[in-house]
């Protein structure tokens, strides 16, 4: 393992956009004997965590590597009005059965990156529940609601007449409060976040009397949108993919990230980055689809998927392995040719892949979405560049 020092200086820079307090005060404070409580947290709002969730788990295993106090915050609660953060428009609530079900699977795939012996698991519905309606006025007696209409995001929907839920105005001094109820000393978020980390960091001066620290990690940008990965935006990597789902996701980020995606979601040296990124684009991307599937499988995993990858997409054969799916028809419309297999999930996500020339019969492209296939065993669909079914 590296020195404290030089472990001290990677986590105050790799991947990291801001630090409040200035960084030379922080590194001061970490350079000290005194053990910090660390938190992160994450609103269940959807039931996969992917890529953009691990930059800031892997910053939390290196506070957890360094001896502190680290505490992964599920936002149970918080996740039943959804973080405005960067939304033109109101979120859905979700209920809290759906809250429930997207738990499930959480420390399963944080357990991935996070040494759950060492990382405390709280849940914000143990004290915001608790709290009584003078509480929440006494807490928010703090801001003044021309603060809270600084966001870009209540700006821009001020301006195109697009409402503002007060539960969503309130937000932020909710995730705020968590940091009281932690007694925080460091939060970590993406630089998205910020706002709402700030309004913690005024609660915790104003609760607690003391100082905490606020660091933000650069969004993770894969496509060439600029936006960052999520479930509305780009391709998305849940770390509990498939490996070969997985490498072929990873392989259609577009190029200019590579770089920015070793950095923010692996743990090579970035020395050895700098030396990855003189190769071509294609074998620089190449090798981070095999460290990511590597990290979250094995490295035997990513060297099969990525000969599996290579086969199909570089010289144009099939799959080792195509699931088969039996059809009980002689013939049979494209369309339901598809959604019966389980190929695509809907007629009219069949029918756009058919109008945009990405559907093979056999290796013959079909374009013309009303015809009709005579179905023989053996016959291998095919849906884009990843998704095949054989007949029987």
């Amino acid at each position: 393992m590296a020195p404290k020092g030089n472990r001290i200086k990677e986590l105050l820079q790799r991947g990291v956009e801001e630090i409040i307090p200035p960084t030379e005060d922080f590194g001061k404070v970490l350079s000290g004997k005194k053990k910090l409580t660390v938190y992160l947290g994450i609103d269940p709002t959807a039931s996969n965590l992917h890529l953009g969730h691990s930059v800031n788990l892997l910053k939390l295993k290196k506070f957890q590597e360094l001896g502190h106090k680290t505490i992964l915050l599920i936002g149970d609660f918080t996740a039943r009005i959804g973080d405005p953060s960067g939304k033109t428009s109101q979120r859905s609530p979700l209920t809290a059965k759906q809250v429930k079900d997207n738990l499930k699977a959480y420390k399963k795939q944080a357990g991935k990156i996070l040494d759950f012996k060492k990382v405390e698991i709280r849940f914000n519905s143990e004290w915001l529940l608790r709290l009584r309606f003078e509480d929440v006025l006494y807490i928010a007696s703090a801001f003044t609601v021309n603060r809270m209409l600084q966001r870009d995001m209540f700006q821009e929907r001020l301006k195109s007449g697009n409402p503002i839920g007060l539960d969503e105005f309130l937000y932020p001094i909710m995730q705020g409060y968590d940091s009281v109820a932690l007694k925080t000393d460091v939060e970590i978020g993406g630089s998205d976040q910020l706002f709402n980390m700030l309004v913690g960091r005024d609660l915790v001066k104003k609760h607690l009397g003391k100082e905490k620290y606020v660091l933000t990690t650069k969004l993770l940008v894969t496509s060439e949108s600029g936006a960052k990965m999520s479930k509305s935006e780009g391709v998305v990597v849940a770390l509990n993919d498939a490996s070969n789902d997985m490498y072929a996701k990873v392989m259609a980020f577009s190029d200019s990230a590579t770089r920015d995606c070793f950095e923010l979601c692996t743990e090579i040296p970035m020395g050895e980055v700098d030396g990855i990124m003189k190769l071509s684009p294609r074998e620089a991307k190449a090798r981070l689809a095999r460290e990511i599937v590597a990290m979250y499988h094995s490295r035997a995993a990513a060297q099969e998927v990525e000969r599996e990858f290579k086969k199909v997409f570089s010289e144009g054969e099939l799959p080792s392995d195509i699931p088969t799916k039996k059809i009980n028809k002689k013939k049979i419309n494209i369309l339901d040719l598809l959604t019966g297999t389980g190929l695509v999930e809907s007629k009219s996500e069949a029918r756009r892949v058919v109008e945009q020339g990405g559907v093979k019969i056999d290796g013959r492209v079909v374009n013309d979405y009303e015809e009709k296939i005579d179905v023989k065993s053996g016959m291998v669909v095919q849906v884009g560049k990843r998704r095949f079914v054989k007949l029987k």
